[in-house]
């Protein structure tokens, strides 16, 4: 099948003229309540024959999330509701053409613990049945959906603890009678089981603890041995991951590995030559995602393309019929980052997400290749006027290593603009930006935001990312000075009111920003970071001894609160008080020294905030962002 030229041409006449199906319309219409408002639409997916779809929409501005199920061929009928009293409904899918698994998660605070769970349900998407919660008496919520079967309507692959021995086995479920059958048993040896196209268990990995090495195993059947191709050693650090089994020849693994060289690639290893292939793909200056595999049933499991992400996620496609599908999508959205984020088995409904350094993003459902309807924007309150383009350029550190970055650039005010430094958390992740939240809402009043993707990121490549080890807040945090300088230079950045900003790993160079002598900075914001280097080693490490040689020692250098006497500039300081990753003492702990020094600073704890972005409610986000940018305005870039 191939898309031809004049079917492209009606396509893109058609996304032109969409017919609309309106988003919920809030009345709230301040600039930063609309980025404090959380998404109104953040899922829609088609059931495998296209006559329905999955959408989970927001009720009020805190979420409160529902699912609508709707029909394809009109959407504006009535749809039918699904909601939650006691938990919040984070997402749902198609077990088959009939039945959909909802996801919940709950944060359950216990005196001074909390704790997230998370549990699914399998209901009917007609509304009219009963909820089932499998295993319901399993209050530790020890199961998760590995995959659908396609050939078998009435099961699905689940992970399960089905013999009490707190490592995960494998089983087939029954989603209409919760009757379960163990494929495979999890043992102290051997976990984290993988199938081929044919749902047969035939790689798996295990910790090796006398060598503290992850070993990863395959096999050619399932009646043969178990063979060990690799070890995974902490020093090292080189990536070797079993991604899925090929379809064209089911003795080959997908592989994603450095095998040598700095960035990762895409090998396949066969179980019968005991043979790795020469690098399929691979790239310079990026590592490789992964690979992209058909999900239809006729052909599933086939190799459709390679996956890897520079400015943005990208394929680089080996079908034809797919490279001319999302051409032709593509085509009517100009400028925009396309994707197809559901398809039904025939292609003819797609929903097709379009998104953009200065777009939050719309959903919009496609019919037989020609009609599109909105289903809805994910903020539909903000400005699309004051959001800013964003760049994507590579600036010299001071010892010759390019530091990729990304740039938003305001649409108010004039160059030399105010500045904001925002470095990314991890510190191992890197930045994917296709639209940033705090960087637009930023760029909304005037500021040019920076996120640099500096040493010790990953995805650039081993090299990359090792020059961060043992750096912390030394040539990590040279790399964000230097930025600085190379856009002052250039007449971008006013050197007079340049700021950092930062979340997890960013706060913690906020804080490092604000007691290092003879900074860029003009002040700082550090949130949810790290304030004492020692005590979050221990926290994070403890109890894992291939994590204390993976990465535990790799976390060393400037302590900000060892140097919390030198503080030279405005600090704000925000936290969650439930933190589960950094614990709000981190923060609490630099405040009670910064006052026993009389070091002025402003502080603000968000009530019921853990740490990561997706539990930020609009109570925190409505807290939270009039205080930081009255803050920038009033105590950092006084006039």
């Amino acid at each position: 099948m191939f898309i031809s030229r004049k079917l492209i041409g009606l396509l893109a006449a058609a996304m032109l003229t969409p017919t609309t199906l309106m988003a919920k319309d809030y009345k709230h219409s301040d600039l930063i309540e609309s980025f404090a408002v959380l998404p109104a639409v953040t899922q829609a997916t088609v059931s495998p024959d296209g006559k329905r779809v999955i959408i989970r929409r927001a009720t009020t501005k805190d979420g409160d999330y529902i699912l609508e199920v709707r029909k394809t061929r009109d959407l504006k009928k009535k749809p039918v509701l699904f909601g939650a009293k006691h938990m919040e409904i984070s997402n749902a899918y198609w077990l088959n053409n009939d039945l959909m698994a909802v996801n919940f998660s709950q944060n359950i605070q216990d005196g001074n613990k909390n704790y997230w769970v998370s549990k699914f349900a399998i209901v009917n998407a007609n509304g009219k049945d009963k909820w089932r919660i499998p295993f319901p008496k399993d209050n530790q919520a020890r199961f998760s959906l590995r995959s659908t079967l396609p050939d078998d309507p009435k099961h699905v692959l689940m992970s399960y603890d089905i013999d009490d021995d707190f490592r995960p086995d494998v089983i087939k479920y029954n989603i209409y009678t919760g009757r379960t059958k163990t494929i495979i048993r999890s043992t102290s040896k051997l976990g984290g089981f993988i199938a081929d196209t044919k749902w047969k268990m035939r790689a798996a990995s295990s910790y090796d603890l006398k060598n503290n090495t992850i070993d990863q195993y395959v096999r050619a059947s399932v009646d043969d041995e178990w063979e060990l191709i690799y070890k995974n050693r902490p020093e090292n650090r080189e990536r070797f991951d079993f991604l899925s089994f090929s379809a064209e020849n089911p003795q080959d693994i997908y592989i994603n590995a450095n095998r040598g060289q700095d960035t990762t690639g895409i090998y396949t290893y066969n179980i019968k030559t005991k043979q790795y292939s020469d690098r399929l793909f691979g790239l310079k200056n990026v590592d490789v995602d992964g690979v992209v595999l058909s999900r239809k049933k006729a052909d599933r499991g086939r190799l459709l393309g390679f996956s890897y992400t520079g400015k943005e996620p990208k394929v680089h496609w080996l079908d034809e019929y797919e490279q001319q599908l999302r051409d032709a999508i593509k085509a009517a959205f100009p400028s925009k980052f396309v994707s197809l984020v559901s398809r039904s088995e025939d292609d003819k409904q797609i929903v097709v997400r379009t998104s953009a350094g200065n777009d939050p993003g719309t959903f919009y459902l496609l019919s037989d290749l020609k009609k599109i309807q909105i289903i809805g924007e994910r903020f539909p309150l903000i400005n699309r006027d004051l959001l800013g383009d964003v760049k994507y350029i590579k600036y010299p550190a001071r010892d010759g290593l390019k530091i990729p970055a990304y740039v938003t650039i305001p649409k108010i005010g004039k160059k030399p603009y105010p500045t904001v430094f925002m470095p990314h958390g991890g510190p191992w992740v890197r930045d994917t930006i296709i639209y940033d939240e705090w960087a637009q809402l930023l760029a909304s009043h005037g500021y040019m935001v920076v996120q640099p993707q500096y040493r010790g990121s990953t995805g650039f490549g081993l090299k990359h990312w090792k020059l961060g080890d043992n750096n912390w807040g030394q040539t990590m945090q040279d790399d964000k000075d230097d930025g600085v300088k190379y856009f002052v230079d250039r007449g971008l950045a006013d050197p007079d009111k340049v700021a950092i900003f930062g979340w997890s790993y960013g706060g913690y160079a906020a804080f490092a920003a604000s007691v290092r002598e003879n900074g860029p900075f003009a002040c700082s914001i550090a949130g949810a970071g790290v304030a004492d280097l020692s005590r979050i080693s221990a926290t994070l490490f403890n109890g894992s001894r291939y994590g204390r040689v993976f990465q535990g020692k790799t976390v060393s250098g400037l302590s900000p609160i060892e140097h919390a006497e030198k503080l030279n500039m405005p600090l704000f300081i925000i936290h969650g008080d439930i933190d589960q990753r950094v614990p709000v003492k981190q923060s609490r702990l630099m405040v009670d020294k910064l006052k026993s020094l009389g070091k002025a600073h402003k502080y603000l704890e968000l009530k019921g905030a853990d740490h990561f972005y997706g539990t930020l409610y609009y109570r925190h986000k409505s807290a939270f962002y009039p205080a930081m940018i009255d803050w920038l305005e009033n105590s950092c870039f006084t006039k």
